[in-house]
């Protein structure tokens, strides 16, 4: 005989269950050094998480809850630092070669990206800026929770003109029919535009599909092939095309540029963001200082990091002259205290994209530790909030550790400060890798 619920009890379960769903979710973190992202010391405490969000910071004991209900870590006298942010990432192609990049089916490059963004969060990587390749739908995917990675600042596609920078088409591909799309286009890796109209119209269907900024290219690049080093693409009157469009959404245009003449033709139809400049001049680095204009650099060397184009080939040519210029590039953005962002552009090699923290300590050759890690973390977090309401992480801020901010945390076994290179390898460095207070490893020995 079934035994029939009474509806005062049938009510009471249904209240219980509903307040066991809307509890909070807590995470305390006790006795360990803090370095909050913006200041230049260490301070020992506690940190408390409720939900997403750093809820307390305190040298005094936390109270926690008597029902059990927050996961209570010993961080063992261990060092916290706010999650690293890259600001410029391409993650649809960051650890997949060329050759499979251009010629995969579309699923099966998202199924290599999903699998690269976990491998990224677990390097610390907790935030990126994504600036072409498509990673929009990567973006939805990671945000709605079924698949692992960090945040991403989407542009959606890189827009280029025909022969430019994003044009990885090939050499029979053209003449093209007006109106054809190749396949990098059909996808949304790449929007290939050419005249005020064609810009306008890919700067607004990538702002449709929810791009957080723009990224056009402005002058020659290293990797692609039919564009030397110094040619400019793109006439100020396509910028502004661009521009007006972004500015429309309350976000911003970013550009890849080398040359000066590609820096300013941009700067002056209103572009906000310069990324690489190699090549900037003294005159150009003023201009830079001058209107605001944030200089996202990347630490390009001639060294083990750098992408191993064939000797002899114009890509090798390209590279050889691009580098020679990151000394000057760094001395000038210090000399004008440019507002400087950091990150890695890594395209096409799995094995680079595994040095993501080397290449955040190599930075060291121009920048202090602090300086370094304050510029991948509260800098970067600063660069972002360019995008205005564009910006889909509103709740809290991203780049410090502070009340009201995301809980986006990383013990370090030991200090990073004194000894950035621990950084280089996060697989043993980093103990406890949080992400929106959700904790991705915990490998402390003793809990």
């Amino acid at each position: 005989m079934k035994k029939i619920l009474s509806p005062l009890l049938i009510a009471v379960t249904l209240f219980a269950n509903a307040q066991n769903n809307s509890q909070t979710s807590k995470i305390l973190i006790n006795n360990v050094n803090i370095f909050n992202g913006k200041d230049n010391k260490i301070k020992k405490g506690n940190i408390l998480i409720e939900n997403n969000l750093i809820k307390t910071i305190s040298e005094q004991t936390i109270a926690t809850d008597k029902r059990g209900q927050t996961k209570i870590i010993d961080g063992q006298d261990k060092y916290v630092i706010p999650g690293l942010i890259d600001a410029h990432s391409h993650m649809m192609i960051e650890s997949i070669s060329q050759a499979k990049a251009m010629t995969s089916e579309f699923a099966y490059l998202a199924l290599y990206a999903a699998h690269g963004s976990e491998k990224q969060l677990l390097r610390g990587f907790t935030t990126v800026r994504d600036l072409g390749g498509g990673a929009l739908v990567l973006h939805k995917a990671i945000d709605e929770g079924f698949v692992i990675g960090p945040r991403i600042f989407a542009s959606g596609a890189f827009i280029s003109q025909t022969g430019g920078h994003g044009d990885f088409g090939m050499p029979t591909d053209v003449p093209r029919k007006i109106g054809e799309l190749s396949y990098p286009e059909l996808n949304g890796m790449a929007a290939i535009a050419d005249g005020e109209d064609q810009v306008l119209l890919r700067s607004r269907e990538q702002l449709r599909q929810g791009a957080t900024q723009l990224k056009l290219m402005a002058g020659g690049g290293v990797a692609s092939n039919y564009d030397p080093l110094d040619v400019t693409q793109y006439t100020e009157a396509e910028f502004k095309a661009a521009v007006g469009a972004a500015e429309n959404w309350g976000t911003y245009v970013t550009v890849h540029a080398y040359t000066p003449e590609a820096i300013k033709t941009a700067i002056k139809a209103g572009v906000k963001c310069i990324d690489h400049g190699q090549l900037a001049d003294e005159e150009t680095a003023k201009l830079m200082a001058e209107k605001g204009i944030w200089w996202s650099l990347q630490p390009f060397l001639d060294d083990e990091e750098a992408i191993p184009f064939p000797a002899g080939s114009s890509n090798r040519k390209k590279q050889l002259e691009m580098t020679q210029g990151t000394d000057n590039a760094y001395k000038l953005a210090k000399k004008y205290k440019i507002k400087t962002a950091w990150g890695t552009d890594c395209l096409f090699d799995s094995s680079l994209a595994m040095k993501q923290g080397k290449q955040l300590s190599k930075m060291t050759r121009w920048y202090t530790p602090f300086e370094v890690l304050k510029m991948a973390t509260y800098d970067n977090a600063q660069l972002l909030t360019m995008c205005g309401k564009r910006n889909p992480y509103q709740d809290g801020k991203l780049g410090e550790i502070s009340e009201g901010a995301y809980a986006d945390l990383i013990l370090v076994d030991g200090n990073p400060i004194e000894n950035i290179h621990l950084i280089e390898d996060p697989d043993n460095n980093f103990k406890i890798i949080i992400k929106d207070g959700k904790i991705y490893k915990n490998a402390l020995t003793k809990q």
